[in-house]
């Protein structure tokens, strides 16, 4: 591991002046991914800035009846906490389905944000890869790509993005709340994350000295039909070939509205609007959901060894849908409910 320094702060201002000081510098929660991407010496920072004891452990209401959680929140108590089981139980669903307990009890809300692919090639220091040095290659293109992406792809990175809450909160709409050395500012949760292009080695758009504080949920939570689908190797720590969350609104049989994210297909979580829109006034059928599935993923593409996510997405879609559109099912369902 390379050498580095420490230090710890106890406000968000002073963590933002913190790493203004210190060249090569990072922020430190739970560490479960910047840990190990520093063992491999895939990071390798100057300096480590600690935010424990920051005060952003919180869960609270907000004034418009959604719901703030702390950046500092772990992944554990976000889960288990009784108004994300009652209000927000596809949330619920979509982080008890990642990782393991322990990690569950050390990541934390803004670091699930933060963490970075997991493509053998981006952890191979022999290997040439644009997202960990730009300029290079992406040896995933030619070489073994079963896990990368079908959406969104360039010929610089078909890397995918690992986070499975993160695809709840792509489908909640929820908002990411950071504060930086301009001060404060809101970002749409859709609009956090980046497709690769020509930098992949850009995983989001903070800018420079920004600190993730709090994620923020909307009053609407889809708190009766909703599913969180998760499609992998096995059936505990492993990440998603193709997840899908899910959530409906009915009139009846009849859909008010719906939203659909993707995980593991692209650099980002994928939601597309227009897709959602063709559910819209539509009957809970298969065929509705076939059709809206087959649209969603109209652009996909495979490169050899992933060619089977593009039919594994369409029938997860269906899949995730029917199983939205099943009788409410109460907010304390599990992922492998």
């Amino acid at each position: 591991m390379h050498p580095f320094s420490y230090s710890s702060v106890n406000d968000a201002a002073a963590a933002v002046r913190e790493q203004a000081t210190h060249s090569h510098s990072t922020f430190i929660a739970g560490g479960t991914n910047l840990l190990d991407l520093m063992k491999e010496n895939v990071a390798r920072p100057a300096h480590l800035i600690g935010l424990n004891q920051l005060p952003l452990a919180f869960v609270e209401d907000t004034p418009e009846g959604g719901l703030r959680l702390g950046a500092l929140a772990t992944n554990a108590n976000t889960a288990y906490h009784p108004e994300v089981e009652k209000r927000y139980p596809l949330l619920s669903q979509a982080i008890l389905s990642g990782a393991t307990a322990q990690l569950r009890n050390m990541a934390t809300n803004g670091g699930n944000l933060m963490q970075r692919t997991r493509c053998y090639y981006f952890y191979d220091l022999t290997t040439p890869c644009n997202k960990r040095e730009p300029g290079s290659g992406c040896s995933a293109l030619g070489g073994f790509n079963r896990i990368h992406a079908i959406l969104g792809a360039s010929e610089q990175c078909i890397a995918t993005h690992p986070s499975d809450m993160c695809v709840a909160l792509t489908a909640l709409d929820a908002l990411v709340c950071v504060q930086g050395p301009q001060g404060e500012r809101v970002l749409p949760f859709a609009d956090f994350h980046r497709l690769p292009g020509s930098t992949p080695h850009q995983d989001n758009n903070l800018k420079p000295g920004e600190l993730i504080t709090a994620l923020e949920l909307p009053k609407q939570g889809f708190a009766q039909h909703y599913h969180y689908l998760k499609i992998r190797d096995r059936a505990s720590y492993a990440f998603a070939l193709v997840s899908i969350a899910a959530v409906l609104e009915l009139d009846g049989d009849t859909i008010t509205e719906a939203r659909v994210a993707l995980g593991g297909v692209a650099h980002k979580p994928w939601r597309e609007r227009a897709a959602e829109e063709l559910l819209i006034g539509q009957p809970t059928t298969e065929a509705t959901f076939t059709k809206a599935a087959s649209y969603l993923l109209r652009g996909a593409r495979g490169y050899g060894h992933n060619d089977f996510k593009i039919e594994l997405a369409k029938r997860g879609i269906v899949r995730a849908l029917q199983q939205a559109a099943a009788e409410p099912r109460g907010p304390r369902a599990l992922p492998w409910a």
